[in-house]
């Protein structure tokens, strides 16, 4: 009988008192400790009815970088549903897994943008979370083979608390808004002022079905290099992203299951991004300007 590694066990609380200080206290007010209450009965009622929900760890976006530590904001929608592949990490797969379309956009985009230096990427981001990048989905579960599944339950709140959290960090920081539900994040983003300097850079949705659409193609944006850019001006280091080592833990996370190598049959090679990337006339301008937007 196949066996997901990856699925959800239960004791959603569990995960919010294992998150560092730090993340506890951006979920601490009553709303949200109400809200994930609810979420935490939801899914195990869920549970109880024989459903599979993934990922095992829905918080793990926040055990892996602290909120003074995040340089880089990247909002994905919610967690890919198919068995071994989410990891909590907004569009990350273990490395034994296929490449998803939208990874392998991202890959073909930093291809474009650093064709001198671009090498095979591994599909595990977690060398990218480690960096400061907070790779967070707007909703963190879903039931297998059911995307969107758990939108609408309350996971929208507690992403905006986690959101204006790092908002008021002092650190400068960029977000990426790439699609239309972290587009829909610029409303909080406008209600809350960060305390430090803060980029937004949007573009469609890196999906095979809107990378190359306007009025923002995904390729062709520029936005690896543009974060990269605007944090060096900001005294701040940004993320390496084509290092593929990924650095140690700065705490010891929950023992996981699934880590970032599930069991496989095999281990397929992941695709040259550079050799599959979606043809694209010279890089198109970004209409939010050179710098994008600025708080």
């Amino acid at each position: 009988m196949f066996v997901a590694q990856n699925a959800f066990q239960g004791d959603l609380m569990g995960h919010v008192r294992a998150l560092p200080q730090a993340w506890r206290q951006a979920l601490a007010d009553p709303a949200t400790q109400d809200v994930l209450h609810g979420l935490d009965q939801f899914l195990a009622d869920e549970l109880a009815q024989g459903k599979q929900i993934f990922p095992l760890r829905p918080l793990r976006a926040l055990l892996e970088v602290e909120p003074q530590d995040v340089q880089v904001v990247i909002l994905g929608q919610d967690p890919y549903h198919g068995p071994n592949q989410a990891q909590g990490l907004a569009f990350s797969v273990p490395d034994a897994c296929r490449i998803p379309p939208s990874l392998r956009n991202m890959f073909a985009e930093l291809a474009r943008e650093y064709q001198g230096d671009f090498v095979r990427q591994r599909n595990s981001l977690l060398r990218w979370a480690r960096q400061g990048a907070l790779l967070l989905n707007t909703s963190l579960s879903v039931e297998a083979h059911k995307p969107a599944s758990h939108a609408k339950r309350g996971w929208e709140h507690v992403t905006d608390a986690i959101l204006v959290h790092v908002l008021r960090e002092p650190r400068p920081k960029v977000f990426l808004l790439w699609g239309s539900h972290a587009q829909s994040k610029e409303d909080l983003l406008r209600k809350n002022p960060p305390q430090g300097p803060l980029l937004v850079l949007k573009a469609n949705h890196p999906s095979p079905l809107s990378a190359l659409r306007p009025p923002r193609p995904f390729i062709g944006c520029g936005h690896f290099q543009k974060t990269n850019e605007w944090l060096r001006e900001h005294g701040e280091t940004g993320i390496d992203w084509l290092e593929n080592k990924t650095p140690p833990a700065h705490r010891t996370p929950q023992p996981d299951a699934v880590a970032d190598t599930p069991a496989a049959p095999q281990t397929p090679t992941p695709p040259d991004p550079a050799a599959s990337a979606p043809s694209a006339s010279p890089a198109s301008p970004d209409p939010s300007g050179p710098q994008g937007t600025l708080w």
